[in-house]
């Protein structure tokens, strides 16, 4: 046989290097036509399986079942190879708006192809042209989950620089979120709670998102809150006070120790001339009457906008009520 072998490489003039050149030659001529023929575009039905993930309020996140997407579309070969290949695999997680998503009834919802076609490229890829979907409408089994809505509390510890101050409340959106879970993990459950949202040296609007810290077994509507606080300058003036009484029945007074106060206030700046004149400060009656000891705080009123806080020394006051003679 080796003879045999020799004598047609003698007849062929072949040696062994020349083979060599000779079978990489195929080997790039072969390349040359596979990577032609799989960048040309074809016309082919494709199937990818499928399951959908949809933020429902009282069900399941993803659908308990599989659905096959098929479609016939203009791709190149590459794509197609590769939906073959997916065939084989995992199904996708198809995360769809709850706006194309209908219900059926109980656990049951469907897709249209006017709903698909928004997540064509998604489903099959970037460079791929749905001509139609063979299926005319997919429907998914999202099973009921025990639900919970509860308020969203922000950790948070906000520093500001000198003369300046977090006008109103740190906000957040959403304020809350539903909880999906096993009923004796969500009976325990009254409140979210943000990581800790850490801010220094602030000077102006701040804003951002802040993550909730997870519970075990627990699954949330939001993985994430945005807050927002809104921040001004300010000026202290200090000004001495009367503390009146207020809501005080005829027949009776109320004497209040001290009867004046310093009053620091914080004011918006620049502040304008005489804002604090207006300001009443008193203590109401009614305050003194639920009272445990007879000590109450005061209250003002005619507050203009642009003071957006107030100290008051001493900070309690002392009250004793009369019969009026």
């Amino acid at each position: 046989m080796r003879r045999i072998y020799h004598k047609i490489l003698k007849l062929l003039d072949f040696n062994g290097r020349d083979w060599t050149v000779f079978l990489l030659s195929l080997l790039l001529a072969f390349s040359i036509w596979l990577i032609h023929n799989l960048s040309l575009r074809y016309s082919e039905f494709i199937q990818v399986p499928v399951r959908v993930q949809c933020g429902i309020e009282g069900h399941a996140d993803i659908s308990s079942n599989v659905v096959d997407v098929v479609a016939r579309c203009q791709t190149s070969g590459y794509n197609v190879l590769r939906s073959e290949r997916r065939l084989d695999s995992s199904p996708m997680i198809l995360p769809v708006d709850l706006s194309v998503l209908h219900h059926k009834s109980g656990e049951t919802f469907y897709l249209t192809p006017d709903g698909l076609q928004e997540y064509a490229h998604l489903i099959f890829g970037e460079n791929v042209t749905v001509e139609y979907f063979l299926s005319d409408t997919l429907f998914f089994r999202f099973p009921y989950e025990s639900h919970k809505k509860v308020p969203v509390y922000p950790v948070h510890i906000l520093r500001f620089a000198p003369q300046y101050i977090g006008e109103g409340m740190l906000t957040i959106e959403p304020d809350s979120v539903v909880l999906y879970g096993e009923p004796s993990h969500l009976d325990n459950i009254g409140v979210v709670m943000t990581e800790a949202i850490k801010l220094d040296g602030i000077r102006s609007n701040v804003h951002g998102m802040a993550r909730l810290e997870r519970v075990k077994g627990i699954r949330m509507s939001a993985d994430a809150v945005r807050y927002s606080q809104n921040v001004t300058r300010y000026v202290e003036m200090s000004s001495v006070v009367s503390i009146q009484g207020r809501n005080v029945p005829a027949d009776k007074e109320l004497r209040i120790y001290p009867s004046t106060a310093e009053v620091t206030f914080r004011c918006v700046f620049p502040a304008p001339p005489d804002i604090i004149g207006s300001v009443r400060f008193y203590i109401d009656y009614n305050d003194f009457m639920n009272s445990l000891n007879g000590k109450c705080t005061v209250k003002a009123d005619h507050l203009p906008p642009e003071i957006i806080g107030f100290e008051t020394s001493p900070r309690v006051f002392d009250c004793v009520v009369n019969e009026r003679l």
